[in-house]
């Protein structure tokens, strides 16, 4: 097949899933840029392109387009030296006009899809792939924010992706130019001004990853993605879906309440929901084995409908725990000590 045997034809397939991935990487740079303008519309982004059909769809497209990429610059490699052969050891001093990055495309290239690995590892394993798998986590996978300050708290996020985003500087630096040239856009009219386009474009981009990372740091160890008031009520919202599918009837109910009440009643009813749930649970289990005790065994026994009951309270009090864990998390930089919910109160829900 020429686009595989012909080396034309792999430039060719480089360059155009070259230019898919400079389009994303561009996306990929203002979505960043929403996150630290408006944090909320972002989550909304998020919430937008989770595990729906036509964000499965880009994101396997995506991973096509990056997986030809590599492949096909590995083939390239392996093409230019076996034609070189033994002639790459003799040449002691490389010529000026040969670009550095040009002659460590394929390092640039390992070192950028390691910084991917890790990248998806914090985000996209987290948010996309927890939707796909249906896990329930303490996280809900549309709360962008949160995985920005899971990420960004940690002291070596920003030295790595400072790496990262050195090499994709490099990187796409060159393959700009270089994507126009596989094409036959290289007379010397337009490639003096490609090269120029390109530098601009790669500067500013990276540029921009690079101040993005910065502020989402200085954000993260200041806790803002997790005090931020307007931040907080979008994170109530988004438990609901955690807590619907186990609710059964009751569902509707506790979902206009939550809507309704400000984050701090809803964060103190359900912790008092939790708290009776899993009392009421102690009281049935037994403490060595985890199953239900003996008695709880024997009104099973003589009412078997009650077995599907409990087995529903254990669901609703793991999604439950979920839920205050999620509101742990989200008020464990607060100065001011949980408070109990007023029984009167807790019976809203």
């Amino acid at each position: 097949m020429w686009l595989s045997n012909s080396s034309v034809g792999r430039k060719m397939v480089m360059a155009l899933s070259g230019a898919f991935l400079v389009l994303f990487v561009t996306f990929h740079c203002l979505m960043n840029a929403v996150a630290i303008c408006w944090p909320a519309a972002y989550n909304s982004v998020c919430e937008f392109l989770g595990a729906n059909w036509y964000a499965l769809g880009a994101s396997a497209i995506l991973a096509l387009f990056v997986l030809i990429h590599i492949v096909y610059a590995v083939m390239l490699t392996l093409q230019n030296r076996k034609a070189r052969g033994n002639k790459r050891y003799s040449i002691a001093v490389k010529p000026s006009s040969v670009e550095w990055s040009s002659q460590n495309m394929l390092v640039l290239g390992i070192v950028i899809l390691a910084f991917l690995v890790v990248h998806l590892i914090q985000f996209w394993a987290k948010m996309q792939l927890q939707e796909i798998r249906g896990a329930d986590e303490m996280l809900p996978p549309a709360a962008g924010t949160l995985f920005l300050q899971q990420a960004f708290e940690l002291p070596w996020t920003l030295i790595v992706y400072g790496i990262g985003f050195l090499a994709l500087w490099f990187h796409l630096n060159h393959g700009f130019w270089s994507m126009f040239q596989s094409i036959g856009w290289n007379n010397t009219n337009w490639m003096p001004r490609l090269k120029k386009i390109g530098l601009w474009w790669t500067t500013i981009v990276v540029a921009l990853f690079f101040a993005e990372g910065i502020v989402f740091t200085v954000k993260a160890h200041e806790k803002f993605y997790l005090t931020d008031e307007t931040l907080r009520e979008q994170y109530k919202d988004m438990i609901i879906p955690m807590l619907e599918k186990d609710f059964g009837p009751d569902a509707a109910q506790m979902t206009s309440q939550i809507k309704v009440l400000p984050y701090g009643n809803v964060s103190m009813g359900l912790r008092q929901m939790a708290g009776n749930i899993n009392m009421q649970l102690d009281q049935m289990t037994d403490k060595k084995t985890g199953e239900f005790n003996a008695e709880v065994k024997k009104m099973i026994q003589e009412n078997p409908q009650l077995e599907q009951q409990f087995n529903d309270l254990r669901k609703q009090s793991k999604a439950l725990n979920n839920v205050v864990n999620l509101f742990d998390y989200l008020e464990s930089s607060d100065n001011e000590p949980k408070q109990m919910m007023p029984p009167s109160m807790g019976g809203a829900y």
